[in-house]
């Protein structure tokens, strides 16, 4: 009994990352589609940046739908979740602002993103 409550109380637990895809998701979809139709930066390169920004925001966010069936669905979750904010986040602002000097946290984002994907090895 008790190690069923146990099993049960990790599933739900599992199914938070449900709850930060689909709030992601939208977050997702609505910056990519602010990017495509309204989005006009000065330099077009930041069109670009914006671009990469929603790819890798919306791919990760699908993958974390996987993380409840993952064997360390809060490492791979987090590491996902992280990886959105630091990469794709700093994707966002440094096209919004046309300024890249704040891109120091894209590469930490780009790490996340390797050591959620590895994850899936252990």
């Amino acid at each position: 009994m008790e190690r069923e409550l146990i099993v049960k109380h990790r599933r739900i637990d599992a199914n938070i990352w449900l709850k930060v895809a689909a709030i992601s998701g939208a977050a997702a979809l609505g910056l990519g589609t602010y990017g495509f139709h309204i989005f006009k930066p000065q330099n077009p390169a930041f069109k670009e940046v914006w671009q990469t920004a929603s790819l890798y925001h919306l791919v990760h966010t699908a993958a974390l739908l996987a993380a409840p069936i993952t064997k360390n669905s809060h490492v791979f979750g987090g590491l996902l979740t992280a990886g959105i904010l630091a990469f794709s986040g700093t994707c966002y602002i440094v096209a919004l602002l046309e300024d890249r000097k704040y891109a120091a946290l894209a590469p930490f984002g780009g790490f996340a993103f390797i050591a959620a994907w590895a994850s899936l090895l252990f």
